[in-house]
Formats: C-alpha cells, sequence, structure tokens
C-alpha cells in the first residue's frame, strides 16, 4: 500500500483522462487529493486528451465531446460523443504502442472494458480509469469530489489546475521533476517525459510507484513530512 504521504498538503486537480505522470505523482504524494468538476471544460486540455509515446513518438489521443452551444461547461455535464469510433482507435493506438512493453499483457485486461462498453459522461470515464490506475499503483490518496467550481482554494491546498496542461511545461510545476524510466521506443526516441500514466504503469509494472515517488518534489512551499 501507499504508505505516508509525502506531504500534508492537499492537491487540487482536474479530471483527467489517463493523466500524465505529473499528474499521479500528486495522487501518490499528497494526504489528499479534490478533483474540481464544476471548472469549464477547456479544449485541447488533458481532460479529454491523453499523450502515449508511440513508435512515431509522443502520439496524442483526444476523446471527441457533444458541444451543446455554452461557451463555458462545466466539466461534471461534459458528454462523450460516440463519432468517429474512437474507442476503438485509442485501444488499437494503445495495443501498438505497448504490446511489447513488459507488462501490457498483465494489465490489458484492466483497461480494455473502458475501450469497448459506452460510457456518457466524461468525468465518469476519467474516474473509472483513475480508479483503475490507482488500484493497479495500489495507492489510495484520499479524494473528494467538487461538483461546484472551486474558486477560493484553502490555505493547505496547492492548486495544479491550470498548471498540468499540455500548453504548459512540466519544467514550469516546482513540485515535478520526471525520474527517467525505460520506454519502449527509447533507443529511436530517447526519454520523453511526462507522457500518460499507462506509458510508466505498462513499462515499469509495480515499479511505477519509485518512479512517482522520485518525480514528487517537495520544497518549501509544501508541508513536508519528514521521513
Amino acid at each position: 500500500m501507499k504508505g505516508r504521504p509525502l506531504t500534508r498538503e492537499a492537491a487540487l486537480l482536474s479530471s483527467l483522462y489517463l493523466g500524465p505522470v505529473q499528474y499521479y505523482s500528486k495522487l501518490y504524494a499528497c494526504d489528499a487529493v479534490v478533483e474540481d468538476r464544476g471548472e469549464h471544460f477547456e479544449k485541447q486540455s488533458f481532460r479529454n486528451r491523453m499523450c502515449i509515446a508511440a513508435a512515431g513518438g509522443p502520439l496524442e489521443l483526444t476523446i471527441p465531446i457533444v458541444r451543446d452551444g455554452r461557451m463555458r461547461q462545466p466539466m461534471r455535464e461534459v458528454r462523450i460523443s460516440d463519432h468517429g469510433r474512437w474507442q476503438h482507435l485509442h485501444w488499437t493506438a494503445l495495443v501498438s504502442a505497448y504490446e511489447n512493453s513488459p507488462y501490457f499483457e498483465y494489465y490489458a485486461d484492466d483497461f480494455r472494458p473502458f475501450y469497448e462498453k459506452p460510457f456518457h459522461y466524461l468525468v465518469d470515464f476519467n474516474a473509472g480509469l483513475q480508479q483503475t490506475v490507482c488500484d493497479l499503483l495500489q495507492i489510495s490518496p484520499k479524494r473528494e469530489v467538487a461538483d461546484h467550481y472551486i474558486d477560493i482554494v484553502p490555505p493547505d491546498c496547492v492548486d495544479y489546475r491550470t498548471l498540468i496542461h499540455p500548453k504548459r511545461s512540466w519544467t514550469e510545476d516546482p513540485h515535478f521533476r520526471p525520474a527517467p524510466y525505460y520506454q519502449v521506443f527509447q533507443d529511436r526516441l530517447g526519454f520523453l517525459p511526462n507522457m500518460s500514466i499507462v506509458d510508466l504503469l505498462f513499462t515499469m509494472g509495480p515499479e511505477a510507484r519509485l518512479i512517482l515517488r522520485a518525480s514528487f518534489c517537495a520544497n518549501k512551499a509544501l508541508n513536508v513530512l519528514k521521513s
């Protein structure tokens, strides 16, 4: 199991589609996490997009959503579109990228159902995958869901909602430095940092927890638990 958290701070997070290592380092290290489902959906974000290390380099996989005409749509209301057989395409991409990884065959059956049965709401799909990942990593952070946008961040909480974003570099996060690990196409591409958590999980298996721990950087801004 996870054991003691690395910090007493809570993390304020968005609902993400198999978020990057940066995101899961918070789930591993923080004493508690708060998921904001009241924040507005943002296009071209990790909320409905993940990035994997494919043979040709980083590959983005995006879930199509149903737009209701509103400029600002709360995440809790965002529905998934069944347009374009996206589940089949995403699963095919995952198989192609990771079928030769050390742990894909061990974990494939845990993920396959998410790409075979219909899901209506994005937050439900994301939450199911997040729970699966946490179960496989044997981490159990104290989680709270906020259905309304959190405007005023509590003093014991660190807001990562806008920091974990494909348009922002992970180097902007003072609490994250990606520890290197084996990747399937590393000989050809070099190490690609901060890919989706499935990249780490399929290649490192149970040792993924060690990478998450090594990637979390505590500094003066955090209330750090001393070992």
